[in-house]
């Protein structure tokens, strides 16, 4: 699906299904470096299960014009913007890292539009390490191996899948590959500057979802589970041994749990 925000042309996966009248809207949301195919299982299965889905690409991302944006509050006022520009009024929201301080930020800013919300492999505070801050800005290749690498569990980086031969850590470490290193690099230093969660939590009352991986070196678990306490009606789902690349290494169970919510 191909429509335009801000005179900029826009493209979003719609699980194989054009949006249908009187349907409940789903709009997820990708992480850094990364494009809507992330979420390609859970996309179609919700599109053929009675929603409209609209997986975006953020700007400077995928099929979407750039440049990308430079803070988590641009990015989450464009995706109310864009499900504004693809009639899309009230909604429910899914995000996986990155992506979800962006929908947690973008619940807080349209809470009279968002009906639930679901954080995939979220924490409060995305901290980047100055060094690999400075090696996406320099567009060395050792940002998208080292994210790749700390992004798999250990038996995802073992190969440990149900489809025969399918290489996880190829997979991730292409699609960073096809990043713009300048949107990268501004991703990470969006992660890195947000600090605005707690505010964000406090302004929801919808039903929350954090979906964690038991696994996961990237946002691990222990960081997230004590902010569940901010919302006012939050969950928390932990996938054992599965590492921050979630949609990746176990889409069935994460679409298994984000169904409780969307």
């Amino acid at each position: 699906m191909q429509f335009t925000v801000d005179g900029k042309r826009v493209f979003a996966g719609t699980g194989g299904r054009d949006h249908a009248p009187g349907l409940s809207a789903v709009v997820l949301v990708h992480g850094a470096g990364m494009d809507h195919s992330v979420f390609a299982l859970q996309a179609r299965a919700l599109a053929h299960h009675g929603r409209n889905v609209l997986a975006l690409d953020l700007p400077g991302h995928g099929g979407s014009d750039g440049p990308a944006l430079d803070s988590i509050a641009a990015m989450a006022d464009w995706v109310l913007r864009a499900a504004s520009a693809a009639g899309i009024e009230r909604l429910r929201l899914a995000g996986h890292s990155m992506g979800a301080l962006i929908a947690l930020e973008a619940a807080a800013r349209g809470a009279d539009r968002v009906e639930a919300l679901a954080l995939l492999g979220f924490v409060p505070e995305m901290r980047v390490h100055p060094d690999l801050l400075a090696a996406a800005r320099a567009g060395s290749h050792g940002t998208v191996e080292l994210m790749t690498s700390w992004s798999l569990s250990a038996q995802g980086q073992l190969g440990a899948n149900p489809a025969p031969g399918l290489w996880l850590g190829g997979s991730v470490l292409r699609l960073l590959e096809r990043a713009d290193p300048a949107s990268l690099a501004a991703d990470l230093a969006a992660c890195d500057g947000y600090r605005d969660a707690a505010a964000a939590a406090a302004q929801l009352r919808c039903p929350v979802l954090l979906l964690l991986g038991g696994d996961d070196r990237m946002t691990p678990a222990s960081r997230a589970r004590p902010f569940a306490e901010r919302f006012a009606d939050a969950r928390i789902t932990v996938l054992p041994q599965i590492g921050h690349s979630m949609t990746a290494e176990d889409p069935v169970a994460v679409l298994a749990a984000m169904r409780t919510v969307l």
